[in-house]
């Protein structure tokens, strides 16, 4: 089982911020699978399952606040038996231009607090897939924390649904196909073309 994770924030005030792009790329897989997402209170987070191109997944959104992922993430890997390497978390990158989209199969967290607590919370170990969804250009500084939690411009929203659509369709590639494909596929394709 494969266990792919969205990051974001709870609450209607963060649902159109940049910072929750991973939920919006979760909800997305949801509705177009139509699989069954429903609040686990045990592990703080919303959890729902299928099975995709033969592949048995467990979607999770932690409503435990970005910078505390990990402390839900660790709970439903021990619980579920999954080990690091089959986590998928898919995130915001601000060092990414908005319309790109980023495969990784390990690394720092790059800055970014909620893949830190993950990171902290399995012990150091970092060998988790990451799909990093840009959202830049990042306006550097203090700047920096606002802009992740303002919601997408007008101009962005309007494009975001084909941007989801396609992070979807990179999980499809990614399941069915692997990492090799999935990277050769998305990383560096601009998504606003």
């Amino acid at each position: 089982m494969k266990m792919i994770v969205g990051l974001g924030n709870p609450g209607k005030e963060y649902s159109n911020t940049r910072h929750n792009i991973g939920f919006m790329v979760i909800e997305n897989f949801v509705q177009k699978y139509d699989i069954s997402f429903k609040k686990e209170s045990k592990f703080n987070s919303y959890i729902g399952k299928g099975n995709i191109n033969n592949s048995n997944i467990l979607l999770v959104e932690p409503l435990t606040y970005m910078n505390l992922s990990g402390t839900a993430l660790v709970k439903i890997a021990h619980w579920y038996k999954i080990p690091i390497d089959d986590i998928l978390v898919i995130y915001d990158d601000i060092n990414l231009d908005f319309g790109r989209i980023r495969f990784r199969d390990s690394g720092s967290d790059g800055g970014h607090n909620g893949i830190k607590s993950i990171i902290q919370y399995f012990g150091g170990a970092n060998n988790f897939v990451r799909i990093k969804i840009g959202v830049g250009p990042d306006p550097g500084g203090a700047a920096r924390k606002n802009y992740v939690l303002q919601n997408f411009a007008k101009k962005e929203m309007e494009v975001l649904p084909k941007i989801l659509d396609i992070c979807a369709n990179s999980l499809e590639v990614f399941l069915s196909e692997g990492m090799s494909v999935a990277c050769n596929k998305f990383n560096g394709l601009n998504l606003l073309e």
